[in-house]
């Protein structure tokens, strides 16, 4: 019998049984909340309740195995489900399942290209104002279930959370949010609370998911309609899980796989389509659940899939009568233990162009109530502010030699598209001297923007008869040059072409 290398037995052990007891609870308490978000994301989505629910029932089981982040949860979400409203509207559910499974394949491709590097670009600024707003969307999503609603519901919240935030200064044998969904629900029982349950949140499935292919025509005509769609599903649903991914790394001090959560995704979305479900992808809101009821494990987003199944199936009476305020009072609790309230009292002291980038990612996300916009407005900000910021270390300085013959420009810094127009102005290759030396021994091209600013100071001093020498190009830089710069190249033919 071949024996597992024993890097591979500890981290079976440390995904699977070293945390066996808070993996499950977690599980059990995710289960629960997944519900509400499933049914709500499936009317967005314009599809019957038992899509989404058998979305996340397959997904969350399937990225317990493939993912690339342990205790994250998957399942149906908003931001995917927002993309296919205009598909079954015009095409029907059958064409969601295939661009579902198309979806997939992008993503299983992004995996291979190893994409996840990408997160390398998204700035800590970006990240708190990502978690900000999405804090922001979890508590406006309850506020169907806090405005117009009977007295008895707000006492059942208060008592949910309640018992949340004080159950763990006793003990934390048992994840608070499962007891308080738990005593809510037994209260309003047995008290009959005329209050809002589960079962009214719309049908909800009594048998086992069906595997079956799309009933579509595979025709070119198929791959025009739901290319697009699934391209762009893709993108959001991989932006959103490994922003998620990133998240989760610093809630437990632990890092992940960010191109097996790519695969990951892809191959539980694909599986999703075959089983009759929706698209989705990471869920930061039940994903900070499951890390802050002490999950650590793959085990507890098994268990969070697998329960999901079995309340679906099997205790679906008793699943009927939990009342909403229950689950609303454990979001509410979501909402406020994932915003940085320490980001409110650092927007002072932070750097100007941090606090810029991090308002604009909260007020995107929630002005659109897509995370992915959002990410992508502050990737961009701090790309623009860092620019800026780089192309000021670029510097020129300049000497005259004794005899005044020669002009000497030293260049520091870094030479690229935003700072080669600065460089190009601090050369004055029109001065009468006889010959200009641009020194650049301490510069760097990074672009052929600076290769392009080198070449019209070069050019235009010959044009007027001054000798330019330009000396000290590194190693990178001189290659740049050598490829792009039409000065190196022959100046019979550079005439020829300049006329």
């Amino acid at each position: 019998m071949t024996t597992l290398p024993n890097t591979v037995t500890a981290r079976l052990r440390r995904d699977w049984i070293s945390n066996m007891r808070a993996d499950v609870l977690s599980g059990i308490v995710v289960a629960l909340a997944l519900i509400p978000e499933a049914i709500g994301f499936s009317v967005i989505a314009g599809v019957d309740p038992k899509v989404g629910l058998y979305a996340s029932v397959i997904i969350a089981t399937v990225i317990a195995f493939t993912g690339g982040r342990p205790a994250m949860i998957s399942a149906a979400t908003a931001a995917t489900a927002v993309l296919m409203g205009s598909l079954v509207r015009e095409h029907g559910i059958q064409y969601l399942f295939a661009a579902t499974i198309l979806m997939g394949v992008f993503q299983i491709g992004a995996g291979l290209l190893k994409l996840g590097r990408l997160m390398r670009f998204v700035s800590r600024s970006v990240m708190t104002g990502f978690v900000n707003a999405l804090a922001i969307l979890i508590f406006m999503a309850q506020l169907p279930e806090l405005v117009g609603v009977p007295g008895a519901t707000y006492a059942l919240i208060a008592l949910g959370l309640a018992i949340i935030y004080l159950l763990p200064r006793l003990t934390t044998l048992v994840p608070s949010p499962l007891v308080a969904i738990a005593v809510v629900t037994a209260v309003a029982y047995a008290l009959n609370l005329d209050v809002r349950a589960v079962a009214q949140l719309g049908e909800l499935p009594s048998a086992l998911p069906q595997f079956g292919w799309p009933d579509v025509p595979l025709t070119l005509e198929t791959l025009r309609i739901i290319a697009p769609v699934s391209l762009t599903l893709a993108a959001v649903g991989l932006l959103e899980s490994l922003m998620t991914a990133q998240i989760v790394d610093d809630m437990t001090d632990s890092a992940s796989d960010k191109n097996r959560e790519c695969h990951g995704q892809g191959l539980a979305n694909i599986a999703s389509a075959l089983f009759g479900g929706m698209g989705g992808c990471a869920m930061i809101g039940q994903s900070v659940i499951n890390v802050s009821s002490g999950a650590r494990g793959r085990l507890s987003t098994l268990v969070a899939g697998v329960f999901l199944l079995v309340l679906l199936v099997l205790l679906q009476p008793l699943l009927a009568i939990v009342p909403v305020a229950a689950l609303t009072a454990v979001m509410i609790m979501v909402s406020i233990n994932t915003f940085s309230w320490r980001s409110i009292v650092k927007l002072r002291e932070n750097p100007r162009s941090s606090s810029i980038v991090m308002l604009a990612t909260v007020a995107t996300v929630v002005a659109t109530h897509d995370l992915a916009q959002g990410v992508i407005v502050g990737v961009l900000l701090s790309g623009v502010f860092f620019a800026g910021k780089v192309s000021r270390l670029c510097q020129v300085t300049s000497t005259l030699s004794p005899d005044g013959s020669t002009r000497t420009y030293t260049v520091e810094g870094q030479v690229f598209f935003a700072s080669a127009g600065e460089f190009a102005d601090a050369i004055d290759v029109l001065e009468p001297v006889d010959r200009i030396v641009i020194d650049v021994g301490a510069a760097h091209f990074w672009d052929i923007s600076a290769v392009g600013a080198l070449d019209r100071l070069v050019l235009k001093a010959r044009r007027h008869g001054h000798a330019v020498e330009v000396i000290g190009l590194n190693a990178a830089s001189a290659t740049l040059v050598d490829r792009f710069a039409v000065h190196r190249k022959d100046p019979d033919a550079l005439s020829a072409s300049l006329h």
